[in-house]
């Protein structure tokens, strides 16, 4: 930290000092105003660049997977048997006997006489009389007693806890820094074109007419056939004569030119700050509390009372009556007769027969089961951020090392690093930045 500052306070000093010459020449020390034929070397300034540093960390992460086991359960199945039973049945069968029997046969001769009687008539009456007899009636009374018991009450009290933290807060600075960059300036010139030029003139053409038989007479007389040629005709015909002219054109040129210009740039770094957090956390507690709870109570008592009740009393008296009637008198005697009959007699016998009954039967059985359970595993994986950090660089002019010689400044290049990225290390930051870890960096 204290070399960083060092170096911030010798760039801010460097700046200064350029600027005060800028102002003692009246603007003849800029950087711009660089002569085309005339090149003053100028000292090395120090420059900071921000480089991002892409670190990894391990983050443990604990992650479920599907697991499958296979265990064995068993499983109770009921099967059913056919069981064959002989039973047996009475069976009850009616046969007939002959069987010879002596009857007296009874013969009945009625006559009549005369009866005098004496019979007794009830007669009712009804009175009344009076019956005394106690009954216990029930009677219920409610009344109320106290039941005591303990009972546990959660009790629960928020409390607080402090939990430590580290952050990385940003801290932006803002920091001067020259900028070069290239501009293009328009520049005007003639330069000559040759454009070419021409124009249509007409040429006579003579085409020749075509070569047609034709039968003549010879010397003597014969018919001979010769190939003659037809006359030709003359046409006209286009042709581009081609003419090259030179002009003068105008041209406009595009001549890069560097401008360096100060700029403010911000610089964001992170600085470890540990932050103090109150965390609420509930804790319960049991409480011993007695509850009076009142109980209805019913109870019961038996009253005796007395009862008087009107029972109606019946009374029987027996009258007696003489009466005359006339009763027929049979007179029976005796008649013997043999008979014959047949007597049905009832023979009972056993008959076996089967009888087919399913019997139910428990029968266990063992069976695998695949079932699927949730293993915790714990992965690791690298998680990137992003680490800032200021790299001092050191820019030297190149118009003090030969450049004028080259003509560096005839270009317009005056000051500028011939590297392309603007940047040269110095020796100790060379060493440094071998001995720093090299990690994936960004721009």
């Amino acid at each position: 930290m204290k070399k960083l500052v060092a170096l911030i306070v010798a760039v801010s000093a460097v700046m200064a000092g350029d600027v005060a010459n800028a102002r003692s020449y009246f603007g003849g020390a800029r950087y711009a105003c660089c002569p085309q034929t005339v090149c003053q070397p100028t000292a090395c300034y120090t420059s900071f660049k921000v480089e991002r540093q892409t670190c990894y960390r391990t983050v443990f992460e604990t992650v479920y997977e599907p697991e499958e086991y296979t265990s064995t359960r068993t499983v109770y199945e009921t099967t059913y048997e056919d069981v064959q039973q002989t039973c047996y049945r009475t069976v009850q069968e009616t046969q007939f006997e002959e069987k010879s029997y002596t009857v007296s046969r009874p013969v009945y001769e009625t006559a009549e006489r005369e009866e005098t009687y004496t019979v007794q008539r009830p007669v009712w009456e009804t009175s009344t009389r009076e019956c005394n007899y106690t009954v216990r009636r029930p009677v219920w009374e409610t009344s109320e007693r106290e039941c005591r018991r303990t009972v546990m009450r959660p009790v629960t009290e928020t409390m607080e806890r402090e939990c430590r933290r580290t952050v990385m807060r940003p801290v932006t600075e803002t920091v001067n820094r020259e900028r070069c960059y290239t501009v293009c300036r328009p520049v005007q010139s003639v330069r000559t074109v040759r454009r070419v030029v021409g124009q249509w003139t007409s040429q006579p053409v003579h085409i020749p007419g075509p070569i047609v038989p034709q039968w003549t007479v010879d010397e003597c007389g014969r018919p001979r056939c010769c190939m003659v040629q037809c006359p030709g005709i003359t046409t006209c015909r286009r042709v581009w004569c081609p003419q090259v002219v030179e002009e003068q054109v105008p041209v406009t040129t595009y001549v890069r030119e560097v401008v360096r210009e100060n700029c403010p740039v911000q610089v964001t770094r992170y600085v470890p700050e540990t932050v103090v957090e109150k965390v609420p956390y509930q804790v319960c507690r049991m409480v011993a509390e007695e509850v009076v709870t009142k109980v209805p109570v019913r109870t019961c008592r038996w009253v005796c009372e007395t009862v008087t009740k009107q029972v109606p009393v019946r009374t029987c008296k027996i009258v007696c009556e003489t009466q005359t009637r006339k009763v027929p008198v049979t007179t029976c005697r005796m008649v013997t007769e043999t008979k014959t009959c047949k007597v049905p007699v009832c023979v009972t016998k056993q008959v076996p027969y089967q009888v087919t009954h399913r019997v139910a039967r428990c029968v266990p059985r063992e069976e695998t089961v695949t079932c699927t359970r949730m293993v915790a595993k714990c992965v690791s994986r690298q998680v990137p951020y992003q680490v800032c950090r200021m790299v001092p660089v050191t820019v030297c002019d190149s118009c003090g090392s030969g450049a004028c010689s080259t003509g560096g400044c005839a270009t317009g290049n005056c000051g500028v690093p011939q590297s392309e990225g603007h940047e040269a290390l110095k020796p100790e930051a060379e060493a440094k930045a071998k001995a720093a870890p090299t990690p994936a960096t960004e721009g």
